[in-house]
């Protein structure tokens, strides 16, 4: 008996915690794309995140009429991260949540072997 509980007491340990912060709603703020000789081009983001556990689904984009869906997304603690297709091309995205505030950095490879990168900076909504 003893040892089924000490088995068991290990399996739950080797389970991932919930997150214990909850990202689901809409966030706005800016997209800064970061061109191949550092200049900034800076652009509306909306956010609109649903978290399930660990698992966060949505969409992300300049505006409401202009989304891409979150293929696949994840918390840990305050680290969040999200990877979207856009046309071509999937965007990896690296973000930290802070408060009401998630802020990183995007990266993709372009159809051309482009290397794009950008920083997104919103705020609960």
């Amino acid at each position: 008996m003893k040892l089924l509980l000490s088995v068991m007491l290990v399996a739950l340990a080797s389970l991932p915690a919930p997150a214990d912060v909850n990202v689901t709603g809409n966030w706005t703020g800016t997209f800064t794309a970061i061109g191949p000789n550092g200049e900034a081009k800076d652009s509306t983001a909306l956010v609109i995140l649903k978290q399930e556990g660990n698992t966060i689904s949505g969409t992300l984009g300049p505006n409401e009429q202009e989304r891409y869906e979150i293929v696949k997304g994840s918390i840990e603690g305050n680290k969040i991260t999200i990877e979207l297709k856009e046309e071509d091309h999937t965007v990896h995205f690296d973000l930290t949540l802070a408060d009401d505030h998630i802020t990183g950095e995007a990266n993709a490879t372009a159809p051309d072997g482009r290397q794009l990168h950008a920083k997104l900076d919103v705020k609960r909504k």
